[in-house]
């Protein structure tokens, strides 16, 4: 009898839920109480009338209604319609970044019709309980963005589908035969998709373009271009276009020029380097002073505005530097030809010309065209080798610019720049493109000769526009800028670099912080801390853009900066010659929006390339240690993330994972704040810049990962909690032959302490 009288309970509350639901999905924006809820239902007595108001509590704490007064509730919103971005990921994590908001909010693959990075849609955001995160669904693809996707093609009896490990892409694209143009099994190729229906899991697709062999080095290198949606092939018509364009260095152009073949004048550059951008000339005046000469290939003679050539060159906005190749801005004819300052060539430059005191004080600068002829071409470990011993062709000159360039460099830093000196990895690679060994590049004080006489140009040709004479207002202009780090980067350093014993000034000027941070760096020398802070350090900066807003480069500490000495290989550049060229002759200001538009793209192409650059690196990084598997070192922890941990040899800089997967041990939390995995059991933390020994496990040169498995301090392969060794087993099942660079006997049993 109680059991019946119970469910009659149980079924009275869900017939009086059911009411309360259907009067609230009635009501719109309208607002209500339990009271007229009650009426509204039928329900008429005191016990009634409590289970109502009740009710409409919980479904407030539950977030399915709003109360927006004492006891007065409304319906939420079901949903807002906005416009967005679609971010696509291969691990089904899509997300739609709104317009004017940097949340990025979930799209469940049902819900994302089939939207691919970065196109432009119309979103449904939907209404949201409390406590969990926000969904939207696609309603419309407004813009697609043109991409293509690289794979290798696989080819079937009747269809054929290309294998992608593109992080935007979680399936394999089919491709109908009559869509393959020529692809085959095992190439290398560059598909557009074509349609993806609602229904289906997979899109269609068509070959744009084959590459090559999927593993050939030039296949590889095209490859990671293409992904970045870079050029990797010129034009045809535009090499013609640049082969049909003469040196013109007749008399009439030279009496409109500044004559300087009489002076001694030379270029130092990396011993590959076959564009010559840049050259010094230095004199000694009549009264004493100096004048150093920096002279810039002046490529817009040449090329003129919107010309074939312009345009290609506007569009690629920079050459491309991979691990073992250039990819050129500018026709070779132009960029290693007629352009390139070459020695005993005349050439036609554009050069700022600075009369210097002995203590490198500018009397006077002067910008103008002229006419140049070098005298010798030196290599950076040339020009290096007449600095240490003071020997050697044009030995006064480039000793003289050396001593110039520590008393600029010396008071850069002393009004503010921050003095960064990080290592380049370079490759030595075979004839097939395969690394043999890995090299440092580092910057000595032929590299920082250069680099100070390029600095002290730039930064004149920006006040020369930015600071006009009298109340005239600056005109239009491309500068280089550099924004103040972002405040909580920039705190987080102060705290971590206080656990050391360090003060960093996170308030006050420009000047004072980055002295701080550069006091900072110098003391961290050779100390344990030091891989850690510097590493936080440089990703506590911004990166530097283009525009026409000029706020001044704060790692530099200048107010006036832009980029005016390297036109052959920066599209910036050519802009900034044309723009003096002009407002030299007295002309007016170009239009400020179409330039800043111009600053974007180059700004945007800039990351390209640099992304493309580090994926060069990478895929080499991977063939190199391919090589090795099963191999020991040492390095550190350079990046912390919620999958595992990087780790940076320091025997040859290569980079891989130790994925967090493989830390067996223990459950480890990410400690986001203080970049360290903690183990709950153990409290054992793997902080950013820890050393650590490593073994090589895994290389999927495919993919560009590489994997390492943890040791101990006794270079032992560590254990998992059932006293198996994680990691290096898989190193030698992978074809790896254990060439034990520890110190410890390769006797040793696996699994025994």
């Amino acid at each position: 009898m109680a059991t019946n009288k119970k469910k009659g309970q149980r079924t009275q509350a869900k017939q009086l839920y059911a009411a309360i639901d259907e009067y609230i999905n009635n009501q719109g924006n309208k607002t209500f109480n339990y009271k007229q809820v009650s009426h509204a239902i039928g329900v008429d007595s005191p016990a009634a009338s409590k289970a109502v108001a009740m009710r409409l509590a919980e479904l407030e704490f539950d977030g399915e209604i709003i109360e927006i007064a004492p006891g007065k509730y409304r319906a939420p919103s079901r949903g807002t319609v906005a416009l967005g971005t679609f971010s696509r990921r291969s691990n089904g994590k899509n997300s739609v970044i709104l317009d004017g908001d940097d949340e990025a909010i979930f799209v469940a693959e049902r819900n994302s019709l089939h939207a691919l990075n970065g196109d432009k849609v119309k979103v449904l955001v939907a209404a949201h309980k409390k406590g969990t995160e926000p969904e939207c669904k696609v309603i419309e693809i407004l813009e697609p963005n043109e991409q293509v996707f690289i794979g290798t093609l696989k080819v079937e009896k009747s269809y054929a589908t290309l294998s992608t490990d593109s992080k935007f892409l979680a399936t394999d694209i089919f491709i109908p035969k009559n869509k393959l143009h020529g692809g085959k099994t095992g190439d290398k190729a560059v598909v557009v998709i074509t349609d993806w229906a609602q229904d289906e899991k997979n899109p269609k697709g068509e070959v744009v373009d084959i590459l090559g062999k999927n593993g050939e080095n030039t296949t590889e290198m095209h490859a990671i271009l293409a992904e970045f949606g870079l050029p990797y092939r010129y034009p045809e018509a535009v090499e013609k276009a640049a082969d049909k364009i003469g040196a013109g260095i007749t008399p009439e152009e030279v009496a409109k020029r500044v004559d300087m073949r009489d002076v001694t004048t030379f270029t130092i550059d990396p011993k590959d380097a076959k564009d010559f951008d840049d050259a010094l000339s230095l004199r000694r005046l009549p009264n004493g002073n100096w004048e150093a000469g920096v002279h810039i290939a002046d490529v817009t003679h040449y090329v003129l505005p919107d010309s074939i050539i312009d345009k290609e060159a506007q569009r690629r906005a920079t050459s491309v530097y991979l691990v073992d190749r250039v990819v050129p801005m500018l026709p070779e004819h132009l960029s290693n030809g007629i352009c390139s300052l070459r020695p005993d060539e005349e050439k036609l430059t554009f050069s700022c010309l600075f009369e210097m005191d002995k203590d490198a004080n500018v009397i006077n600068s002067k910008i103008c065209r002229t006419v140049t002829k070098s005298n010798r071409r030196f290599t950076y470990e040339e020009a290096q080798d007449v600095i240490e011993t003071g020997k050697g062709d044009y030995a006064e000159e480039i000793l003289t610019l050396d001593r110039f360039a520590k008393i600029l460099r010396k008071r850069r830093f002393e009004l503010g720049s921050v003095e960064f000196d990080r290592e380049e990895v370079r490759f030595d690679i075979d004839d097939t493109g395969h690394p043999v060994s890995v090299y440092f590049k580092v910057s000595k004080d032929s590299n920082k000769l250069i680099e100070e006489f390029m600095l002290l140009a730039n930064r004149t040709v920006a006040e020369y526009i930015g600071k006009p004479v009298g109340k005239k207002k600056p005109k239009a202009f491309v500068y280089r800028i550099h924004d103040q780090p972002e405040a909580t980067r920039l705190q987080d350093l102060s705290n971590l670099a206080r656990n050391f014993g360090y003060r960093i000034k996170t308030s006050g000027s420009a000047k004072d912080i980055n002295k701080s941070i550069n006091k900072m760096l110098a003391d961290i020398k050779n100390k344990p801390e030091e891989n850690l802070l510097s590493i936080l350090a440089i990703r506590s900066m911004a990166k530097a853009i283009y525009s026409t807003d000029n706020i001044g480069h704060y790692g530099l500490g200048f107010d006036y900066y832009t980029h005016f000495t390297s036109p052959i290989r920066r599209f910036p550049d050519m802009m900034v010659h044309r723009l003096l060229a002009r407002y030299m002759d007295g002309g007016r200001s170009v239009n400020h929006d179409k330039l800043e538009e111009q600053c974007k793209h180059s700004s945007s192409q800039e990351q390209l390339a640099a992304n493309a650059e580090r994926a060069s690196i990478k895929y080499k990084q991977v063939e190199f240690l391919a090589d090795r598997l099963g191999e020991i070192y040492d390095g550190i922890i350079s990046g912390v993330t919620e999958w595992g941990l990087y780790v940076e040899l320091n025997e040859n800089k290569c980079e891989g994972l130790v994925p967090i997967r493989d830390l067996a041990d223990d459950y480890y939390d990410f400690d986001e704040r203080n970049y360290c995995l903690i183990g709950r059991r153990t409290h054992t933390r793997y902080c950013l810049g820890d050393r650590v020994r490593v073994q090589v496990a895994r290389a999927n040169i495919e993919k560009k990962i590489v994997d390492f498995a943890l040791l101990d301090d006794k270079g032992r392969p560590r254990q998992d909690v059932a006293g198996n060794d994680i990691g290096a087993k898989e190193a030698l099942a992978n074809g790896g032959k254990k060439k034990n660079k520890s110190p410890f006997p390769r006797k040793m049993k696996r699994g025994k302490r």
